[in-house]
């Protein structure tokens, strides 16, 4: 008996890379929420492209909506988040945690959030 689909069907190899951040924290001044992943091969590499990331964690009840988006690599190398006409993006640009996906520039360090909550 023959199959129309093979076995197994590759899909996305060497294409987007997933990462999941690993905690959330607000600055005291509650003006900057930096989420933090584990290092990733991408990290300070010549990587440019999308990057599907898992938001595990929501922003803490009580954020102001207005606070920008950063991400951080284990602590360090805060990452500005921007949004459409090079913004900041801002915690009212999440719905809550689960899956968005952005656009990175390694050579220059540009990370735009793509399926965020624009108006």
């Amino acid at each position: 008996m023959s199959t129309v689909l093979p076995f197994r069907i590759n899909t996305n190899i060497n294409g987007i890379p997933a990462i999941s951040s690993q905690s959330v924290t607000v600055n005291t001044a509650g003006d900057r929420v930096s989420f933090d992943f584990l290092n990733h091969r991408t990290t300070g590499g010549p990587f440019r492209g999308w990057i599907t990331v898992r938001l595990a964690q929501n922003v803490p009840t009580g954020t102001a909506t207005t606070a920008e988006l950063f991400f951080t690599s284990e602590g360090g190398n805060a990452t500005p988040v921007y949004g459409y006409d090079n913004e900041p993006a801002t915690v009212a640009n999440l719905r809550g945690s689960g899956i968005y996906l952005f656009w990175y520039e390694g050579n220059t360090n540009y990370l735009q959030l793509v399926t965020g909550n624009f108006i």
